[in-house]
């Protein structure tokens, strides 16, 4: 089997150098603030933007690859100087800002209104021109407002106020999600960094291998579990794809998996990264601010969504697998226990795990916490690969290319946050938010399953296009009250949009992770999104019985919590079999198999009891009736 290993190089030209340089100073600066806490909000917010804008601008330079690269090149030392400049101001004025809350003067106006724009241009370059054009609009509205009639117009505000709002205060550009930007998330990014470099990638790779490589469908069992274990590191589900994917979607074709397959097992799986524990992706940590409860809280509640979400993915493989005769990987191409579980690269995994595990119970912040992780990883990594006879060369490239990765990994979601954190400010400021609650409660009449199916809806639509933190925080910003107001948790209301600002990815026609598996498997895009809809389905019912049974999210009791769990596996089961195709005892009988899948969507004992059963009984048919069909008779290939 092919073995996950990087091949270390160094940067080809100048610029690759300044970058990695100011990535490295990024991922520093990350861990110094970690340990020793950060600055005043302000300066630490300032530094932190002042940083991730030129790296930015090196990393998506303007007309790469063109004529005009040269007049890109000074428009990009513009910006990141006026950045630079900008941050600078906030920072020697920083006692000034938060003291006396200054009234907006003309060169307030300029660097406020410049530094927005160029935060958008930055978005526009390293994500999409949605985003972007959204907050914008928002801002746009803003000015305007009050030539809107009715519930959606405002009182109108103008360039001094929005400045002092934007610019001028902890609300805007240097609001609190560009906090936890440079702070929970940025130390979570660079202990995934350091984590994976330091032998984790591998590791989850061959003890993937071992969990499901000699069962049906084993390549498809490894893609799903090893893309779950990468992706709950990387909370990005195109960069799992790109990494796994390169490996797992190669590996699956080579058995003769039909490659449309291949991909979406591959999507599905890299997108459940993001809902799985203990990191979840970047939009928890957001998350955790805008609900007002601590990062383990979230990281705890999400835990039995994201083993049904797992369960319904692996078990439509497992049964999609036997039935079609899609077969396991050969023995003597998976690696040993012993190789599997190398000492060597399982130290600084088990270190990691320690210092968060010292950090938690010790009652330190989140990013102490992250840093005790990372000083484990360091620690167990040096003595580890000294002891095998390793370099300190070695070392020291290893930790430099993970400071690096943790830097770069930083500054999308970071330039992302600062948009969305000025989005967060605007609806906030016009009360948009309200009106939009207003109008959708007024359109569904109170009715809590029609207003979460139009949430979903939303969320879906909003998502398309946006990395997750992103439509998270538009999507919550303004529609999470909807739900809140109808007496629901707010926890479970936003790991609601969570949900489905994260399936956005897998959803057509804008369906972001199913054209990168499309692009690595070489088919079309059409034929991954149809399975990618088919294996993933599970997921979108996940938030609708999230609202139905509160003890999927450890609320309301042991009862209530048992009764979740049971009710939750049923319907994972009895779901999955049915758009398998599973037959229980005849053709066309996989239908029955939306018998306990309807009735446990009712939270009531006698259903849940009578629909484990059924879904027992039809369990225990169907495998005795199973007759495995010749996989070129897959609708797989559709």
């Amino acid at each position: 089997m092919s073995q996950m290993t990087e091949e270390v190089t160094a940067p080809a030209s100048r610029l690759e150098w300044v970058a990695a340089a100011l990535a490295v100073g990024i991922g520093i600066f990350v861990f110094y603030t970690s340990f020793f806490g950060s600055f005043e909000t302000l300066i630490q917010r300032a530094i932190f933007v002042a940083m991730i804008v030129p790296l930015s601008v090196l990393l998506f330079p303007l007309g790469r690859g063109t004529a005009w690269r040269t007049v890109g090149a000074v428009v990009d030392i513009a910006i990141s100087a006026f950045v630079i400049v900008s941050a600078g101001y906030i920072v020697m004025n920083f006692e000034r800002i938060m003291n006396d809350l200054p009234f907006a003067e003309q060169i307030d106006i300029i660097l406020g209104f410049g530094t927005l724009l160029i935060i958008l241009e930055m978005a526009r370059r390293s994500a999409s021109f949605v985003f972007p054009l959204i907050v914008g609009g928002v801002v746009v509205y803003a000015f305007f407002g009050d030539k809107i009639p009715g519930a959606f117009g405002h009182r109108g505000f103008d360039a001094g106020y929005l400045t002092e709002v934007i610019f001028l205060s902890d609300r805007g550009l240097w609001g609190m999600l560009v906090s936890i930007a440079s702070t929970t998330l940025a130390a979570f990014i660079l202990f995934g960094a350091l984590l994976l470099h330091t032998g984790a990638g591998q590791t989850f790779f061959d003890l993937s291998a071992r969990a499901g490589g000699k069962s049906p469908g084993g390549a498809a069992k490894i893609a799903t579990i090893a893309s779950g274990l990468f992706g709950s590191i990387s909370g990005s589900s195109v960069a799992n794809i790109a990494t796994t994917g390169n490996f797992t979607i190669p590996l699956m074709k080579s058995l003769r998996y039909p490659a449309p397959f291949a991909g979406a097992v591959e999507a599905v799986a890299s997108t459940g990264g993001q809902l799985a524990p203990p990191i979840m992706g970047t939009a928890a940590f957001v998350m955790a601010e805008l609900v007002g409860v601590n990062y383990w809280t979230i990281a705890a509640v999400a835990i039995l969504p994201a083993f049904l979400f797992y369960l319904g993915v692996f078990t439509t493989v497992h049964l999609i697998a036997k039935r079609t005769g899609l077969g396991a990987v050969d023995q003597s191409e998976l690696p040993d226990w012993r190789e599997a579980l190398n000492w060597r690269r399982m130290s600084p995994i088990i270190a990691g795990v320690v210092g968060l595990a010292f950090g938690i119970f010790n009652g330190n912040s989140i990013q102490l916490t992250a840093c005790y992780g990372m000083i484990g990883i360091i620690v167990a990594y040096v003595v580890s690969t000294l002891t095998a006879g390793g370099s300190i060369r070695e070392v020291i490239l290893t930790l430099l290319r993970a400071l690096e990765d943790g830097g770069k990994g930083v500054v999308i979601v970071g330039i992302l946050l600062v948009a969305a954190q000025v989005f967060v400010a605007i609806v906030n400021l016009t009360g948009v938010g309200v009106a939009v609650t207003s109008s959708i409660l007024a359109l569904a009449e109170g009715n809590l399953i029609l207003i979460a199916i139009i949430m979903a809806v939303v969320c879906l639509i909003a998502g398309m296009g946006l990395p997750t933190s992103a439509a998270y925080v538009l999507v919550a910003a303004v529609f999470a009250p909807v739900l809140i107001q109808q007496g629901l948790e707010p926890i479970t209301v936003h790991l609601f949009v969570l949900y489905y600002a994260v399936l956005s990815v897998i959803t057509p026609p804008v369906c972001v992770a199913v054209f990168v598996a499309a692009t690595v498997a070489k088919t079309s895009w059409t034929g991954v999104a149809s399975q990618s809809l088919r294996l993933g389905v599970t997921a979108y019912a996940i938030p609708m019985l999230m609202l139905i049974y509160p003890g999927l999210l450890l609320q309301g009791g042991a009862a209530s919590i048992a009764m979740a769990a049971l009710a939750g596996v049923g319907f994972t089961l009895s779901v999955a079999a049915f758009f398998a195709g599973q037959p229980i005892f005849g053709r066309f009988t996989s239908l029955l198999w939306a018998v306990p899948a309807v009735l446990l969507m009712f939270p009531y004992w006698s259903a849940t009891i009578i629909g484990v059963l059924l879904v027992c009984v039809f369990w225990v048919l169907s495998k005795r009736n199973a007759e495995p069909v010749p996989a070129v008779n897959l609708e797989l290939e559709a």
